[in-house]
């Protein structure tokens, strides 16, 4: 005997007669759902994070005397070279799309992400473009050993090691395509009613802007890759001088790509501290609609400086002014930004809970990667620190100061939410201060270093640079370890703990913190939202 259902019974048991969650493998393999999929995206960047950490301190272990200690200068390149783009592809942009799955939908009242299928999708791309990546050690003759950037001539004369970091490229970036225009079409369309763009949180807002420029550079990458392999099987010259092509032509084309690519890794951040400092001030943010067009204005500049970073290959004059004036201008909104946050501070009612903590020293660390970066940006000065480690200084401290104190920050933040216990206090406080004093202790002597000519990506160094290196060196030990006191002391222990051992966290662990994620409860359940919250 059959029962006819109305539409009304199905809808209502479409609205509440979810099946639970598959268990066990099949539930993270098949996952469609925005939280899962956002979980897997930070367990695949912490391990990359790892293994790139473990490639920094081989580096680093061999920069403990002049002389060569453990590897051939060959193999120390491959070091450098996979380093820089497991930390870039495999752990910051992964890093920070997870906090975009897990935070979006529940920041502007949305019941998943828009394509849910095609999310599993760009997930799985990943760990298939990481094997190849880090895979490239064994093949003949090793990785890439041409620096991350990849630079012809020496990227077309390298082994089969160079293939698979190109197709790893090409899989990671289709990886980012597919999540910005998820990200996208979510933002735009799946936002609860009343919440109008300019009611939008700030961290939502910095991911649209960042999802409109992987959508823009993501295939310029794709199409320098693609020409290297060209010509390395297929007998073209794009970047042969002997055949006719430039080099110099792939520096302009990969640049194009790199630059808004550092602001890829630098805007999500943004959000997430533009979301901490107020929760911590208890105040609103100060000058909300000025953070969203400096966070625009920063995106459209960033198209147009790509050529600072190759001041002495022979520019004209008139293209150096350029690119010196354009890069100089880009200090705007972000100075814009950072006054922002120092305003919302000034007279709020301030506690220092971890993720606070990590949010001021992103403040303060980052801002001297920016001024770093201003003297960077003037050509007459650049000629002489170009190539030195005084660069390798500038960006991590805008990159590991800047994207992943902003993650850490947005971890403490949000984990509560995730897991429905807060972490330990005060672990996360010694994880803190044990990572901001062996930061500086590790890349500040490096502006030393390079300011006395140092050169970055060489195995050997003259025996006056010794004594700034043992102490980057010491330093980055430190650090190393102080990540992974917080794998084993903060995170395990929050996902994994006893119940007598944790505090549940309630709706709202933190009492300045507004916002739709702190109106559903913790952990937030696997479908939330089914019916819309409106926006007042």
């Amino acid at each position: 005997m059959t029962t006819a259902t109305t539409p009304a019974d199905r809808h209502h048991e479409h609205e509440h007669g979810h099946a639970a969650p598959p268990a066990g493998l099949m539930r993270w393999l098949r996952t469609t759902n925005h939280k899962d999929i956002g979980t897997l995206y930070l367990i695949f960047s912490f391990t990359m994070f790892i293994v790139g950490g473990v490639f920094a301190l081989a580096i680093r272990a061999e920069l403990f005397s002049p002389g060569l200690q453990f590897f051939r200068p060959e193999f120390f390149n491959q070091l450098t070279g996979l380093h820089g783009l497991v930390m870039i592809f495999g752990a910051i942009m992964p890093a920070f799309v997870g906090f975009a799955n897990w935070m979006i939908p529940l920041q502007i009242g949305a019941p998943d992400m828009a394509f849910a299928r095609l999310n599993n999708l760009s997930f799985w791309l990943l760990p298939a473009g990481g094997v190849l990546l880090i895979g490239s050690f064994f093949a003949p003759a090793g990785a890439q050993a041409a620096g991350w950037t990849m630079y012809a001539p020496l990227s077309t004369q390298m082994g089969p090691g160079m293939d698979f970091t190109i197709f790893a490229v090409h899989i990671m970036g289709a990886s980012s395509i597919m999540g910005a225009i998820n990200i996208i079409v979510t933002i735009i369309n799946l936002r609860a009613p009343g919440m109008t763009l300019m009611k939008l949180p700030l961290f939502v807002w910095m991911w649209l802007i960042t999802a409109y420029l992987l959508i823009a550079i993501m295939p310029v990458l794709a199409g320098a890759v693609t020409m290297l392999l060209f010509d390395r099987h297929f007998g073209t010259s794009f970047f042969s001088a002997a055949g006719g092509g430039d080099p110099v032509m792939y520096q302009h084309v990969f640049w194009f790509f790199g630059h808004p690519e550092v602001y890829v890794m630098i805007l999500p951040a943004f959000g997430i501290i533009s979301q901490v400092v107020p929760a911590f001030s208890r105040k609103p943010l100060f000058g909300y609609s000025s953070m969203v067009y400096a966070g625009a204005s920063i995106a459209i500049l960033s198209f147009l400086v790509w050529a600072h970073h190759m001041f002495t290959v022979g520019m004209p004059v008139t293209s150096q002014l350029f690119f010196m004036y354009a890069t100089m201008l880009i200090a705007v909104p972000t100075g814009v930004k950072v006054f922002n946050w120092l305003a919302t501070m000034w007279r709020g009612s301030l506690t220092f809970e971890t993720p606070m903590l990590f949010a001021i020293g992103f403040i303060f660390v980052f801002t001297m990667g920016g001024l770093t970066g201003l003297m960077l940006a003037m050509a007459p000065t650049d000629i002489q620190y170009h190539g030195t480690y005084f660069v390798v200084a500038h960006f991590h401290y805008v990159l590991v100061a800047g994207s992943l104190f902003g993650l850490f920050s947005g971890w403490y933040y949000w984990s509560p939410k995730w897991t429905g216990w807060k972490y330990n206090e005060l672990r996360g406080k010694i994880h803190f201060w044990l990572t901001m004093i062996s930061f500086n202790v590790t890349f500040f002597p490096m502006h030393f270093l390079g300011l006395a000519g140092m050169p970055r990506r060489y195995a050997d160094y003259a025996a006056q640079f010794t004594d700034w290196n043992r102490v980057a060196t010491v330093g980055a030990f430190v650090f190393g370890l102080a990540q992974v006191y917080f794998l084993f002391a903060v995170a395990l222990p929050l996902y994994f703990g006893k119940h007598e051992d944790r505090e549940p966290a309630g709706a709202s662990p933190w009492d300045g913190a507004q916002g739709l994620e702190w109106t559903v409860p913790s952990p937030a359940p696997y479908h939330t939202f089914e019916t819309p919250p409106v926006v007042e």
